[in-house]
């Protein structure tokens, strides 16, 4: 396939707001590409790189050379030359880097350097994300969006996902099945400003369990081998060797688990978040080197023994979970229907240090990779993850950091980001150093006052209300907007979207 397919598709989406309208156009380019070419046209239409990072920055795209008359490059020459430019390493390799990057530029036309220079900067804001391209693959290969999505569920990426249903249809996907060893996407849980609102939405009675502020962790066991995974899918066995020793007593032979990582104090209430990530950021753990021991509360379990578990229902699973995993191992948690009982367990748990609570629905299956109903969480303050689009450099004791953030929500109908305010409060020294070196280096242009980057930098805001505001694109603004913490364990994608936000403004103002 042609670079230049894949530019002007680009190019059609962006400018089409309706998501009907970029399926169709999605759908019609992946018609085009052939199986082999099916996982790289997906990464690039959705904004992405196979490779992930080929060490190619802002400064390396500013000069371009003049572009090529007429279209001759392929997508697979594309991939070939990242994939050997993300392969330099050593001395001069910056340069040598630069160099291999201007070859490919100086065979690309003016249209197609435009939609290479914003996918390597990753400013290719096109409306893509996941849900639409998995519509659009579906629409391609004439397969039900449904068994797309679960396949993506199972394989954990949309690539060979892809490649499978433009080339064998529905039997294509039907080979994707769980698989000890690798990673699922996990299922997320929609929010409720209060554990009566939660009920309201459940029929019914419902379990109620604590909401750590911790790292969700994906545990799998195969003969013995005991593998963690976070919830991007990246494995952190090496650096938790006490969550291993604990998994690899429990009476199974093969099992794929759901739980948080936490550290915990000697009286059972937790440590600050921070020390939670620094253990899971660790690379390896050696005994008696004082790093802080994290704990594991299990509350899901997706196969157990042979014995898939996804489409059981809730309380099914965890029956399967009590059998081998002992209480002090499994997330606290009450079954009741009534919701003064569980408002308790609520308040219980926030005194004891945590966020809230999850209220889970006891019949719903396990939809990894979906903010279904079935889970529904509640914290004690309102609180979004949002997505960094912007910061302006302080003044004052803050001259010389970026300080004040530019907050924007996701939109699933664009596949862009809905400016919601600014704010500089929250942020610690530590806070402003680390975030003034993190937005450097995801910087895409910038001027005296303010610096844009790539929307990658997904920060927990808590605030006080919505109210209207006409200054704002959405038409919404946060009131007192304050930073709690950084969340680099979710990608931009995960971030809460508009339609979230709209839903809590009558509650708040």
């Amino acid at each position: 396939m042609q670079l230049i397919e894949i530019a002007r598709t680009s190019a059609a989406v962006a400018g089409n707001s309706a998501r009907k309208a970029k399926v169709t156009a999605l759908a019609a380019c992946l018609r085009d590409a052939g199986p082999g070419e099916a996982p790289t046209v997906v990464a690039y239409l959705s904004g992405e790189l196979p490779q992930r990072q080929i060490g190619v920055g802002y400064a390396a795209l500013r000069d371009l050379p003049p572009p090529a008359g007429e279209p001759s490059l392929t997508v697979a020459e594309v991939d070939a030359a990242f994939t050997g430019i993300g392969a330099v390493a050593g001395k001069g390799s910056v340069a040598r880097r630069r160099e291999l990057l201007g070859a490919v530029l100086a065979r690309a036309t003016a249209e197609e350097q435009e939609f290479l220079v914003r996918l390597l900067s990753g400013e290719l804001r096109q409306g893509a994300l996941d849900g639409v391209m998995a519509e659009a693959v579906a629409a391609a290969a004439e397969v039900p969006a449904a068994k797309v999505r679960r396949a993506v569920m199972l394989r954990g990426a949309l690539g060979p996902v892809a490649a499978a249903a433009l080339a064998e249809g529905a039997a294509g996907l039907a080979a994707f099945t769980l698989e000890v060893g690798r990673p699922v996407r996990p299922m997320l849980a929609a929010s409720a400003p209060s554990v009566e609102e939660a009920f309201a939405k459940l029929a019914g009675p419902a379990a109620v369990e604590w909401k750590l502020d911790g790292v969700r962790a994906q545990i799998h066991v195969a003969d013995g081998e005991v593998r963690v995974f976070t919830r991007t899918l990246d494995e952190i066995t090496a650096r938790l060797p006490e969550v291993v020793a604990a998994v690899r007593d429990l009476p199974v032979r093969d099992a794929v688990f759901d739980g948080e990582l936490i550290a915990l104090r000697d009286d059972g209430r937790p440590h600050p978040f921070q020390v939670t990530a620094a253990r899971t950021a660790t690379r390896t753990r050696r005994d008696g080197d004082g790093q802080v021991p994290l704990s594991l509360l299990l509350f899901d379990v997706l196969h157990l023994d042979g014995v898939d578990l996804l489409d059981a229902p809730g309380a099914k699973r965890h029956d399967a979970l009590a059998e081998v995993v002992p209480e002090g191992l499994r997330m606290p948690r009450v079954v009741t229907a009534d919701p003064a009982e569980a408002k308790e367990f609520f308040d219980a748990a926030v005194a004891y240090g945590h966020e809230g609570v999850l209220v889970k629905s006891l019949d719903t299956p396990y939809t990894a990779g979906r903010r279904g109903a079935g889970w529904i969480k509640v914290k004690p303050r309102h609180t979004l993850d949002l997505v960094v689009l912007a910061v302006e450099w302080g003044h004052g004791r803050r001259r010389g950091y970026l300080s004040n953030l530019h907050l924007g929500a996701r939109d699933p109908e664009t596949g862009g980001f809905v400016m919601l305010g600014k704010t500089f409060k929250g942020l610690t020294d530590e806070l402003l150093a680390w975030q003034t070196e993190r937005l450097r280096a995801l910087a895409v242009r910038e001027d005296d006052w303010t610096v844009h980057v790539r929307p990658e930098l997904v920060v927990e805001i808590a605030f006080d209300g919505v109210q209207r505001s006409p200054r704002y694109p959405g038409g919404l603004a946060l009131r007192f907007a304050r930073v709690l913490r950084y969340r680099p364990d979710k990608s931009a994608a995960e971030a809460d979207t508009i339609d979230t936000v709209r839903a809590v403004a009558p509650v708040l103002d």
